[in-house]
């Protein structure tokens, strides 16, 4: 069985993300090896299944190779297709994609996989970043890009990114995307209790296939803008080079590439990716007005890629990105000076007044990461041996006097991080009914907090007598190691039945040192074609990252007007342990099918998926001062439950899509920087407690809890191809081929705000319009593309966030509707 159906039968009828244009659409599981723009012959090349040195042992065809050749005929003709090495390269590293998903399970999960085609041809297309584009999933809740951009099923932060398999190190969380959506070959989103090779980040996991269509000596050049004085230039490309093997010539019926030869170099695929970005809306306005105050933004992407076969066995391939954002923290107007600060601050430098809309606080943030990997596929066997390194670098500068005058503290943040570690996964098919999966992973982080803050010292502490302003520094340097080994068994009890049953063990070495077994139990049940079941137990270990777990030497800040609050502890951040249940149910629908087959069938596919989590020291985070950046805390006891439903319908070259989430998480008592919280101010709301003593007697909603999210979206093409000259010109009529329309929306009830969470941001709706078109231009045949999009298409406006909350400092407006005009060029 194929990859492809393989991966069907186990998830079929799984929650679509998105649905895309001309075959690449949506779908349960990843994107099919191979689904790109590069033409190819029929070739089907054998997987590895003989070590190099073996050359007297004739490999046997895997079954990929036995389903896809046809039976052996002797053409009628003896017409011959030459195909280059670049072809046959292509072929054999299509085959090892697969291959290397093989190494990975998502038995009793739910799996949402939009491809490359899809994202472009969504409004915005891969202008878009990757956190935009997982707003289209469910259960996914927008939030500001200073808490995240975006919750997967209410939790912060929390999800996993993987790039070809391998997990990307934590880092730092910043404004700015890291990933552009440009060198995206599929993603898939997946939810619920994850096998045991999955550990460390486990609400969601972003799993992030790389492009195989580039590798045609081919490319796109790109230059996309309009409102917000948006600008974004984009360039990628790539081929194969250095190939010193013959072309083969076979009939053109079905043909089989042979594996690379030892004694000729296949060549090295590659391609890169490169964006430039600038607007004036860098992060989320703070005024519900158009034009943002102090809100201009730099921000520059890049992506590379190679990969060479060195035996017929044995692929290495290279990833390293990069990405360099700089932000201006947007103004809010009219905020008075002298109310922030223990005490407050009313003389600064010699002035006792500032203008909140002069502000000026920066950011900058720097991210360099890159994977080196060695893929081994021979005798049922298929491994993955990686080496991960990831750089980050944030700097916070402050308006010394506006911060100090306004916020009580004026707070230069430095937070530096430098990953470095090895995984290594491996899948042995014991059998036609067990397949065995093993692994580990081993990382070293070297984490710099720097906090430089201007204070002002105080005798009485009153706000009356503050002394001149002064300089307090508290750094905090740490070298933390994450340890993680896994076991588990994929067992195909019947044709309709699998389980999965796994183990994992998980050590960390931080701040504080712990480490946690956890068994993994799930399952899909078949008992129709169309019909899937699955459910799933797991139990989960989460490390706080380390830089947001950072101690604070609160004592140094006493007497002054940067003081934490009186009496409270300052407990170190302790890792998430929970139990986590999920269950759920997808149906397909096929109708008006003719003769010919499945191909031209119209389809429904519903499905429901419901989760519920009981979580011991719940981390959370938030904004806990003028620095836009975020700290790490606990609580003792949390829950988090939801249940989602998603929806996908296609009809010729109609599709579209629904998702609606129901969930909730609330948590209770502060069990680490509980000086964070104010414990002296009594508040009536809260019945007279103090917020401090109100989360420790109530369980709370988290800050980013939403109660109801919801996203849709649709998809028309015509013709499904591009619009030849005569078409483009008018010389045949008018003609909408080429043209392709979308719409998607968002919706949310709000997050939380108000002492201790107890109130609600009003709800919200955004509708984005997108058309575009395809055209091929006089003695040209690469086609061009010009599209046209509307942000906010009914210019709702709406908050995200309203300045307070727990761990929330500022507000923050959704964008105002934008027009965008975007001209592309196959080159």
């Amino acid at each position: 069985m194929t990859f492809v159906a393989r991966s069907t039968l186990l998830l079929s009828g799984s929650a679509s993300l998105l649905l895309g244009l001309g075959g690449a659409a949506m779908s349960q599981t990843a994107a099919p090896a191979g689904n790109g723009t590069t033409a190819l012959p029929d070739i089907v090349v054998e997987a590895p299944k003989q070590v190099a040195g073996t050359p007297r042992q004739k490999p046997k065809p895997s079954a990929i190779a036995r389903r896809a050749v046809s039976p052996r005929t002797t053409p009628t003709t003896a017409t011959s297709t030459p195909i280059s090495p670049a072809a046959q390269l292509a072929a054999k590293s299509n085959v090892f994609d697969q291959k290397r998903n093989d190494l990975y399970t998502t038995i009793g999960t739910t799996s949402d996989t939009i491809s490359h085609d899809t994202i472009q041809d969504l409004p915005q297309g891969t202008n878009q970043s990757v956190e935009k584009v997982l707003l289209q999933a469910p259960g996914i809740s927008q939030d500001s890009a200073v808490s995240g951009s975006l919750h997967v099923r209410n939790d912060h932060a929390n999800v996993q990114f993987r790039i070809n398999g391998v997990m990307m190190p934590d880092g730092l969380t910043g404004f700015g995307s890291i990933f552009d959506t440009s060198f995206i070959g599929s993603m898939a989103l997946v939810t619920g209790a994850l096998p045991a090779e999955f550990g460390l980040r486990t609400v969601g996991l972003v799993d992030i296939t790389t492009r195989n269509d580039l590798f045609n000596n081919s490319g796109t050049a790109s230059v996309y803008g309009g409102s917000h004085g948006t600008i974004t230039p984009s360039v990628e490309y790539g081929g194969t080079f250095g190939s010193t093997c013959p072309a083969t010539t076979t009939a053109p019926t079905s043909v089989k590439a042979p594996p690379v030869s030892a004694d000729c170099f296949a060549g090295v695929q590659y391609y890169f990716t490169g964006r430039y970005l600038q607007n004036t809306l860098g992060l989320e306005n703070a005024t519900p007005a158009y034009n943002a105050i102090h809100d201009f933004s730099q921000q520059e992407r890049g992506f590379a890629y190679m990969s060479a076969f060195v035996d017929p066995t044995t692929r290495v391939s290279l990833i390293a990105g990069t990405s360099n954002n700089n932000f201006q923290i947007p103004n809010n107007p009219g905020q008075p000076v002298g109310q922030n600060g223990n005490p407050p601050v009313t003389n600064a430098f010699g002035s006792t007044s500032f203008n909140s809309a002069l502000l000026n606080e920066n950011q900058w943030e720097v991210t360099h990461f890159g994977v080196l990997s060695v893929q081994k596929s021979v005798d049922g066997f298929d491994g993955q041996l990686s080496y991960f390194t990831r750089y980050n670098d944030l700097h916070f500068l402050p308006d010394p006097t506006g911060d100090l005058l306004l916020n009580g503290v004026a707070s230069d943040i430095t937070r530096t991080s430098y990953t470095n570690g090895i995984q290594g996964d491996g899948s042995y098919k014991l059998n036609s009914t067990h397949t065995l999966r093993a692994g580990f992973s081993v990382s070293a982080e070297q984490a710099f907090v720097g906090n430089s803050s201007l204070v002002e010292p105080c005798m009485v502490c009153d706000g009356s007598d503050n002394g001149a302003p002064e300089t307090i520094t508290d750094n905090v340097s740490k070298l933390g190691v994450l340890m993680g080994v896994y076991a588990q068994d994929e067992w195909k009890v019947t044709d309709q039945f699998t389980i999965n049953a796994g183990l994992r063990f998980d050590q960390m070495y931080q701040f504080v040192s712990a480490n946690q077994f956890s068994p993994r139990l799930s399952f899909t049940y078949k008992p129709f074609e169309n019909t899937t079941f699955h459910a799933g137990y797991a139990r989960y270990f989460t490390p706080p990252e380390l830089v947001e777990a950072a101690p604070a030497n609160i004592g140094l800040f006493n007497n002054t007007t940067g003081a934490p609050n009186a009496g409270q502890a300052n407990d170190p951040v302790l890792p998430e342990r929970s139990h986590y249940f999920d269950a759920g149910v997808d149906q397909k629908i096929p109708f008006g099918c003719s003769s010919a087959g499945a191909k031209d069938c119209s389809s429904l596919e519903l499905g429901v998926d419901a989760y519920y989590k009981i979580a011991t020291d719940l981390l959370d985070n938030g904004l806990f001062g003028q620095a836009y950046v975020l700290t790490a805390f606990n609580y003792a006891n949390g829950y988090n439950e939801g249940i989602e439903f998603h929806a996908k319908y296609k009809s010729g070259n109609f599709q579209a899509y629904a998702n609606v989430a129901v969930a909730q998480q609330r948590a209770s008592q502060v069990v680490s920087n509980q000086y964070l919280f104010d414990n002296s101010t009594p508040l009536a709301d809260l019945g007279g407690l103090t917020e401090f003593q109100y989360i420790q007697s109530h369980f709370v909603y988290t800050d980013h809890n939403q109660f109801v999210t919801a996203s849709a979206g649709a998809v028309y093409q015509f013709c499904g191809r591009p619009a030849t000259v005569a078409e483009t010109f008018g010389a045949d009529g008018l003609s909408w081929c080429g043209t392709k329309l979308s719409a998607d929306a968002i919706y949310g009830s709000g997050l939380r705000d108000g002492d201790a969470n107890i109130g609600m941001v009003p709800s919200y709706t955004q509708v984005n319009v997108g058309i575009q078109r395809e055209f091929l231009l006089p003695n040209d045949p690469k086609p061009m593309t010009v599209r046209f999009d509307v942000v906010n298409l009914f210019d709702s406006i709406y908050e995200i966030r309203d300045g307070s909350g727990i761990g929330v400092f500022a507000p923050q407006f959704g964008p105002r509707r934008g027009f965008f005009l975007g001209i592309s060029k196959k080159i």
